[in-house]
């Protein structure tokens, strides 16, 4: 077992690491590709609100997987895989 001081400096570490909406996923979509959604489905989804992308997050990894999202320009697999990581972790803000 780690000693006490060296857990908790594991435990800041891994809070560290870990992805949020603002900081990481929201930057990954375009102004083109929020309006395009929003006009796409009739203002249901709007990629640049946090509940909204939180809400649909398996839709979203489904399309951006198959490179069906966005149109005309998939995301390189290492988005893709951030976007992922983002949701297996919970999908913080």
């Amino acid at each position: 077992m780690l000693p006490k001081r060296e857990r908790a400096k594991t435990i800041i570490d891994w809070r560290y690491q870990m992805l949020s909406f603002t900081r990481d996923i929201r930057p990954m979509f375009t102004k083109v590709d929020v309006e395009h959604m929003l006009d796409a489905t009739y203002n249901h989804l709007d990629l640049s609100k946090y509940e909204s992308v939180k809400g649909r997050a398996d839709t979203i990894y489904s399309m951006v997987s198959f490179g069906a999202m966005p149109p005309g320009n998939p995301w390189p697999k290492e988005q893709v895989a951030k976007f992922k990581q983002w949701m297996d972790e919970g999908c913080p803000p």
